[in-house]
This record gives structure tokens, sequence and C-alpha cells, in this order.
């Protein structure tokens, strides 16, 4: 199972088993299980007014961006920005939700099925006792960046993409067909030359595709 705990519950010698499960024991796990259910549904609500504001944010500046030809098309790497900065905040309340969700994982797998008189791993108590113990996410920054990305982010960042490049398209001159390398002189921003703008967004959304796709091969979240 990923992300089992290394706390000093892990090291305990003795287990208890699904016969030995007093009233108050019983009655804590069940606490227990409901506390964490309602941080799950706290932070589900976190991640969610997270992605609202992205769309809020990036519906707002293309807007802007668009509505005026004499608007400049850096609004758009603005909002590109703005979209990483709101993905970190989200990532950093996933790791959270995926700690109250592996906690929950554990009790449903080992403690509702012992209490259906069904048969479990006795350990599973040592694993539950080391993640409570010392407390820590399941998943690394970068997976966390990952699922992020494949379930939301991916889409609005290609929406950015395809907005900035329509914006580049209007601002050409009517009559006006630019070919490669003249066309890198539409993105231009001040000093900065239109080949360094493409170059830096190329690099960026190649680093948004990488930890994509690695997060869906180090950590299989829908298994875990």
């Amino acid at each position: 199972m990923p992300g089992s705990g290394g706390g000093p519950g892990a090291f305990l010698g003795s287990a208890l088993t699904e016969a030995s499960y007093s009233t108050n024991t019983a009655n804590a796990l069940i606490h227990l299980y409901r506390a964490e259910v309602g941080k799950m549904t706290a932070y589900r609500q976190r991640l969610d007014m997270t992605t609202n504001w992205s769309v809020v944010t990036t519906a707002g500046l293309a807007s802007f961006a668009l509505g005026d030809p004499n608007n400049s098309h850096a609004t758009f790497l603005f909002a590109m920005f703005m979209n990483y900065f709101f993905l970190r905040l989200e990532a950093r309340r996933f790791r959270s939700f995926e700690i109250a969700h592996h906690r929950v994982r554990i009790m449903e797998r080992f403690f509702y099925p012992a209490m259906l008189g069904d048969k479990v791993d006795t350990g599973w108590h040592q694993l539950l006792l080391a993640e409570l113990s010392k407390p820590r996410s399941p998943m690394s920054r970068a997976d966390a960046l990952g699922w992020r990305l494949n379930r939301n982010y991916l889409w609005i960042y290609t929406a950015v993409l395809f907005a900035w490049f329509a914006k580049l398209d209007l601002s050409q001159p009517k009559g006006w067909s630019l070919e490669f390398p003249d066309a890198l002189t539409l993105a231009d921003i001040g000093n900065f030359p239109g080949w360094l703008v493409f170059a830096s967004i190329t690099v960026f959304y190649t680093y948004l595709i990488v930890l994509a796709v690695r997060a869906a091969r180090t950590y299989p979240l829908e298994e875990g």
C-alpha cells in the first residue's frame, strides 16, 4: 500500500486482532474514521475553490486581453503564472487531503471488514499507528502537482495557450502573412525577443507535461 508510515507505531511488538476489539476501541476508531472523512470533505471543497479561482482569473484576463487589440499578449503569460501559483497552492492542499484519504482507506480495508467478520491482516494497526504518530503525505510535491494537472490544470493551460496564439494572430496587421522565423517577432515583449518568449513557453509546457505523465506512473492514485 503506498504511503505506509514510518513512525514509532510501526515497531510495536503486539497486534490487536478483530476478536479483541473493546467497545471503547471500536468507538474510538469509528470517531477517527468520521473525523478523517470530515477532513476529506473540507479539503475537497478547498480544492474545488482553488480551481474556481484559476478558472475565474483565466477568464477575466482572457477577456481583458482579447477585448482590445492594444492590450498586450503578455496578459496571457501573466495568466500562466497565476495558474501555476494556484496549481502549487492546490497541490499542497491535495497532499493534506491524501493524508486523511490514506487513513480512511486503511480503516475501510481492514477495520470494517474485521468488524463484519472477515479475516484481515492483524498488523494493520501498526500501519495506522505509524500514520497517526508521524503524519506525512503519501505523495510527493511533484506527484501532487502532476495529479492536479491531470485532473484540471492541463485543460486550463491548453485554453490559455490557444487564446495566446489567437491574440498573437489578431495582433498582426491585416493582409500580412508572416512566416517563420519572422512570425516570432509577434511575441516580442519590450526588450525581450519573441524567440526567447516562445522558448520559455515551450520549456514551461514541457515541464508541465512531464509532471503529469510522471505522476500517473509513480503514484497510482486510484489504486492506492
